[in-house]
Formats: structure tokens, C-alpha cells, sequence
């Protein structure tokens, strides 16, 4: 039986969405090594890697190289036949046929103004010629399944889809002192988790602002988010939003928990990890129908058209208005994330590539 190598580049990066995927879906299967329930594997990093902290699972730090000349050269190097993992995009083309790769979704190839003209081309080629070669293509939800299906020019049964996890937001403690440091009360925010990418669609936020402004609440904005998409917006949308920047993930889960509602209003995504965050702390979603965001929260969110901020308002009003709604809500969200664990997320993993191992 064939061995399994995992890509350790994540462990060198920053912690966004792709690294935290690969970071937690990593720790569950290692989890369930120790237990006998996944094969044991080495994780090939480069030399300035963190500690991944495994039990089961071997570190292994190979290569002299960083970045993408260490995954496209040393890392192939290193697999002595094993299949390789690669859980953040990207792969070595040398490896070929013998390696597993997740993409997350098809945004170089769909929503081009998000990303850097180097960035989207790098992505577009390195993709395609994985295809070509054989790597096994997996991703995160039926909605990137189809549209990488369509980038790529490959058939979507070919494309394994295993969903993620959004348990590891509980896993470290809440920090409520995040409200005080910036002027917040239980309940009387809308919390938005979010970067100035173009598919994030932040701008149709002065909706949301406007009408928050207007009822005495707040739009706390968490990440790299532009004041002046607010001031365009007017006096009370200006006035309405505020600017947290980054959070760490124990301010965050405060966040979360105190929030009147996560407000979502990406007009692409594949997958959507701050909505099942949100409901895994009992935090109300209200999210653009769009993407995959409908798979993650089904019939537990409020839903608006990102292209029409009047029913943002209006699903806001809801909100606000509507006895009752809020905690049934909660509940909804709740019951859903349970569905979404990082164990199951490693189990579907290893189901999809059983075939490549024997």
C-alpha cells in the first residue's frame, strides 16, 4: 500500500480560510491516526515551518528552498513514491499523477478582478496542467465542484467534494474584552468578517450600515475593510460602521457569541467558513444567496440579493422587528453546524482517495 505525504506549506503561511482548512482538517486526521482510523503519513514542510503539533503524524522538513520554488522543486523530491496531499491550491507539477489536490474554488477563473494579474495567471495555468496530469481533484462544495468542473474542462464526478469543519472556533476560550476596546454592547452589533476583495461585495454594506445606523446599532467590520466604502454611503452609514481590523481567533469567537447577526454578503465563495463559525457560536446568519454559502446554512439563515441592498435591509428589519426570530435562529444555526465537523471532514478525505492508496 502506497504511503501518504502531506503538503506542509501551510504550515509557513498566514491563517486564512485555505491555511485554516488545511491546519485543522490535518490535526482531526492525525486525531484519528492515534486512534488507528487514518494511515500514518509524513508531513513534508519547509524549513521555517511552525509546529503543526501532531501525535501520529511525522514532520519531516525537506528542501533548502521556500515558497513555490520549494513546493515545485524540493517537495517532489522528497516523496519516495508516497501519494502526496496537498490541501491549499496549489501542487507540484512534478509530482503528477501521484498526489491529491483540494481546490477551494475557481475564483482565478471567475472573478478575475479579485486577484493580482501574476496571482490569477499563475493559478490558471498551474491548475489546468494539474488536470492534465492526473492529479486527483478535490474541493469543498457541490458549487466549486461545478464551477472547477467548468475551468478546468473536466467532468464534476471526477472532482471529490468534502465539506469543512467549524468546531475549532470553540476551542479557544472567548475574549470579551474585545467589546469594551471598541465600543461594543451585547446584541447591538452586526458583525462583519470580511477583506476589500471585489467578490466580497463589502460595498453593498452602506445598505446595512444605514439601516443599523438608523435603529441605534452598529456595524463592526472585522478584517481589512475600507472606512471609505461607509463614507460613500452617506453620514449615518459612515457613522454606523465600525472598523475592528484583524482579530485574533479568541476575540473573534466573543464577537460571534454577542453579535445581533453575522452579516455575509459575498457574491461568490466555496465554501463560506464565517457563516458555520457564526452558527457554531449561536450567531444568527443573514447572507447573500450566493455561491456556497446556501449549502453551508441551508434554511437556517436570512437570505438577500447581493445584488439588490434593498432586501439586505429588509432581512435586517426582519431581525430587528420580528419577535421570536433571533432565537429561533440561533437554534436553526446551531443544529445545522453540527453537520460541518473537521472529523468528518478527514474521514470523507480519506474515502476519496482509498482507491489511489491501494
Amino acid at each position: 500500500m502506497t504511503g501518504i505525504a502531506i503538503n506542509g506549506r501551510y504550515l509557513t503561511q498566514g491563517m486564512t480560510g485555505v491555511q485554516r482548512f488545511a491546519t485543522e482538517i490535518v490535526a482531526a486526521a492525525d486525531a484519528l491516526a492515534v486512534a488507528g482510523a487514518w494511515p500514518a503519513a509524513r508531513v513534508l514542510h519547509p524549513a521555517d515551518a511552525r509546529d503543526a503539533g501532531l501525535q501520529a503524524f511525522r514532520p519531516e522538513s525537506v528542501g533548502s528552498r521556500s515558497g513555490q520554488a520549494w513546493e515545485q522543486i524540493d517537495l517532489p523530491r522528497a516523496l519516495r513514491g508516497d501519494l502526496l496531499l496537498n490541501l491549499g491550491n496549489t501542487a507540484p507539477v512534478l509530482a503528477g499523477a501521484r498526489q491529491a489536490v483540494v481546490i477551494h474554488d475557481a475564483g482565478a477563473f471567475d472573478t478575475p478582478d479579485s486577484y493580482s494579474f501574476a496571482f490569477r495567471t499563475w493559478y490558471r495555468l498551474l491548475q489546468k496542467r494539474l488536470a492534465r496530469g492526473g492529479a486527483t481533484i478535490l474541493t469543498v462544495s457541490a458549487f466549486s465542484q461545478t464551477r472547477i468542473a467548468a475551468a478546468l474542462g473536466i467532468p464534476e464526478a471526477n472532482i471529490g467534494v468534502l465539506p469543512e469543519g467549524g468546531e475549532h472556533v470553540l476551542r479557544i476560550a472567548a475574549d470579551g474584552a474585545v467589546l469594551a476596546k471598541h465600543g461594543l454592547l451585547p446584541e447591538r452589533y452586526a458583525l462583519v468578517v470580511g477583506n476589500p476583495a471585489a467578490h466580497k461585495n463589502l460595498a453593498a454594506l452602506t445598505a446595512a450600515a444605514d439601516v443599523l445606523g438608523r435603529h441605534d446599532l452598529v456595524l463592526a467590520v472585522a478584517g481589512a475593510a475600507d472606512p471609505a466604502v461607509f463614507r460613500a454611503g452617506g453620514e449615518v452609514a459612515a457613522g454606523a460602521a465600525r472598523m475592528l481590523g484583524r482579530v485574533s481567533d479568541a476575540e473573534l469567537r466573543a464577537l460571534y457569541e454577542n453579535a445581533l447577526c453575522l452579516i455575509f454578503p459575498s457574491r461568490y465563495e466555496g465554501f463560506g467558513l464565517p457563516p458555520l463559525e457564526a452558527m457554531t457560536c449561536g450567531c444568527p446568519v443573514v447572507a447573500a444567496h450566493a455561491g456556497a454559502v446556501p449549502e453551508v446554512c441551508g434554511s437556517a439563515a436570512l437570505w438577500f440579493d447581493p445584488a439588490q441592498p434593498a432586501t439586505l435591509r429588509d432581512a435586517l428589519l426582519r431581525l430587528i422587528e420580528e419577535d421570536g426570530l433571533r432565537d429561533g435562529m440561533r437554534g436553526a444555526g446551531l443544529l445545522r453546524a453540527r453537520d460541518f465537523t473537521w472529523d468528518r471532514a478527514a474521514r470523507r478525505l480519506l474515502t476519496l482517495i482509498e482507491d489511489r492508496l491501494a
